[in-house]
C-alpha cells in the first residue's frame, strides 16, 4: 500500500497587487519608452494636430512608459534615434 498523501490547496482570497496601474505606468520615470507601429488613422487619433498625413504608409510612434505619445515618425530608425537623443531606453512590447 502507498502511504503518499495528496495535498490540495485552495485560494479563498485575492491578493492585492504589489503596485497600482499608475505606479506601474510611472515605473519608467522618464527613462523608458516604447515604439508602436500605427496606421495613418490611428496616428490621426493620437496626434490630431497633424495635417496632411499620407495614407497607406506605416508610421511609428514613440511613447513614454506611461503611454504618453512623444513623437511620430515615418521610419523605425527615426523613432529609435529620437529615443536615443532623449536618452530613453527602449522597452520591447509583447
Amino acid at each position: 500500500m502507498n502511504n503518499k498523501t495528496t495535498v490540495r490547496a485552495t485560494v479563498d482570497h485575492v491578493v492585492a497587487p504589489v503596485m497600482t496601474e499608475l505606479e506601474l505606468a510611472r515605473l519608467g520615470g522618464g527613462e523608458v519608452a516604447y515604439i508602436k507601429t500605427l496606421t495613418s488613422d490611428e496616428a490621426l487619433n493620437m496626434f490630431p494636430q497633424i495635417e496632411g498625413l499620407p495614407k497607406g504608409i506605416p508610421l511609428f510612434s514613440l511613447h513614454a512608459a506611461d503611454g504618453t505619445p512623444i513623437a511620430l515618425t515615418d521610419t523605425l530608425q527615426a523613432a529609435i534615434g529620437h529615443a536615443h537623443e532623449d536618452e530613453l531606453a527602449i522597452a520591447p512590447l509583447n
